[in-house]
């Protein structure tokens, strides 16, 4: 894989990530008939997972979930982890817990970039002769 392509990678999974997020908010959770289709006595297949979702950020989960993933990021130098807490936190975020969905995003985000230039530098300094 292109170093371009490798380093670019990460950073399409957090905008897939919170386009996901966007449209997990938008088209399933607000939308009142939504809402509506899961309250009467006929539920459809997909009221409990709405309903999973819906517990998720009453209860701050996916705040509580990004701010651990955060953490992990700041202890462990993994691309993979900081990438995961980038996109837990756009997804907390999206799913009204502001505070540790911005805090994920901003540490996974920054993990992302040190990571991305100490593997730059060190390919320097292993390519200079």
């Amino acid at each position: 894989m292109k170093p371009s392509l490798r380093a670019a990678l990460p950073w399409a999974m957090i905008i897939l990530a919170a386009a996901a997020a966007a449209w997990l908010r938008y088209a399933f959770i607000e939308p009142q008939h939504m809402q509506h289709a899961c309250e009467g006595g006929t539920r459809l297949w997909w009221c409990s997972t709405r309903e999973l979702v819906v517990q998720g950020f009453l209860s701050y989960g996916y705040g509580y979930a990004a701010i651990v993933v955060a953490l992990l990021a700041l202890v462990w130098r993994s691309m993979g982890i900081a990438t995961l807490a980038a996109c837990i936190g756009v997804l907390a975020l999206q799913l009204y817990c502001y505070e540790g969905g911005a805090l994920a995003l901003l540490i996974g985000m920054l993990r992302l970039v040190r990571v991305q230039y100490d593997r730059q530098q060190a390919e320097l300094v292993t390519a200079t002769p």
